[in-house]
């Protein structure tokens, strides 16, 4: 009941991991208009055809033709994505035919999505890319089935265990951040055994990472956590394994050592488990788990747990889940798109902060 991601900029997103130079939305100029924006952030060129209420009814195939000609003069680019929107494929604009028309010198992926594409599942929109993108030859049929098999498991993930369960969900920031870190600290002090789980998806990484780079082994040095990512630099698309060669650096820089590696930052949906695994057979008093935490298997746990997410309606279903505190890290995707390096979180700092270092 409560509003989701969209088909429509999941297939952004998507494009974006891929590298492209220019999208273009083929829609008003208002869809979509924040994740446009925010993803001119991370080097992409978004522009749309602004169709308006006559083209509703008579259509902007040559909207679209113009559009795609001008990107090429302004742009030169190489790989361009045009992303179809609710108001164009109501129509039954064919964007492929337009792609066919204006003729360009760039790889062109038509992706005709659009926001109730399917079940009206964000991860529909990712798929149609990876299907689209494949045909064109930009990504092998290996990596299409294997990216596709993870974002189905994703949405199963979000309507078994997150906010896409059906009802609806009211926000919450989750425990309070000083509380639950002088608690955490107190377990540090204590001598328990403390694991802290890195499962994040794409960019977001860069922020839940932070919490991998608080000194606690140089503070309690006869106490180090044992420490579990899915920073595999070997899986998944281009950016997406760049992303986890820059944290996997910066980690290293800053002399933090990765005790075990889950799998890619695309396969959060099972790195979660694996880690639980791992959790189950070191028998551990407190855990921590950043990122996409529901989609670690808590309840099977025995140990205190927090739960760092960027999302304030998975509060209560992390909750429901057995997490013991929870707490929330918020616009983690405008703080991390553009960057390349780890950045601050508000529960790292204040653990910084009361350890004063």
């Amino acid at each position: 009941m409560h509003p989701r991601p969209s088909p429509i900029a999941a297939s952004l997103y998507t494009l974006r991991d891929m590298n492209v130079d220019v999208i273009i939305l083929h829609g008003p100029h208002g869809c979509c208009f924040r994740t446009g924006r925010l993803l001119e952030n991370d080097g992409v060129r978004v522009v749309t055809t602004a169709m308006s209420e006559n083209d509703f009814v008579f259509g902007a195939a040559d909207k679209l033709e113009e559009t795609i000609k001008k990107v090429e003069e302004m742009f030169s680019p190489k790989l361009v994505g045009v992303v179809g929107t609710c108001a164009s494929m109501i129509i039954g604009e064919d964007l492929k035919e337009a792609v066919k028309n204006a003729d360009i010198d760039a790889t062109v992926i038509p992706v005709e999505s659009h926001g109730g594409f399917g079940e009206g599942d964000n991860t529909e929109g990712a798929i149609m890319v990876l299907d689209a993108a494949a045909k064109v030859g930009v990504i092998p049929d290996d990596e299409r089935e294997r990216q596709t098999h993870m974002l189905k498991l994703a949405t199963q993930t979000e309507k078994t265990r997150g906010m896409a369960q059906g009802g609806y969900i009211k926000p919450s920031y989750g425990d309070n951040k000083v509380q639950v870190a002088r608690t955490l600290l107190e377990s540090f002090e204590r001598g328990d055994k403390i694991a802290i789980v890195l499962n994040a998806k794409k960019e977001t990484s860069y922020l839940f990472s932070d919490i991998l780079k608080v000194p606690f082994g140089e503070v309690y040095q006869d106490n180090k956590p044992l420490i579990i990512a899915n920073l595999d630099e070997n899986v998944g698309l281009s950016r997406i394994r760049q992303h986890a060669v820059n944290i996997g650096k910066e980690l290293s820089d800053d002399g933090v050592t990765i005790d075990e590696v889950t799998g890619g930052l695309d396969e959060y949906p099972v790195t979660g488990e694996e880690a639980a695994r791992i959790i189950n057979e070191g028998n551990f008093d407190m855990v921590v788990v950043a990122g996409v935490p529901h989609a670690l298997p808590v309840e099977e746990i025995e140990a205190e747990t927090i739960a760092v997410t960027d999302g304030p309606r998975l509060v209560e279903p992390l909750k429901k889940l057995g997490y013991s505190y929870v707490v929330t890290e918020l616009d983690a995707h405008s703080k991390t798109l553009g960057t390349d390096h780890i950045v601050p979180s508000d529960f790292g700092e204040i653990l910084r902060g009361l350890m004063e270092f």
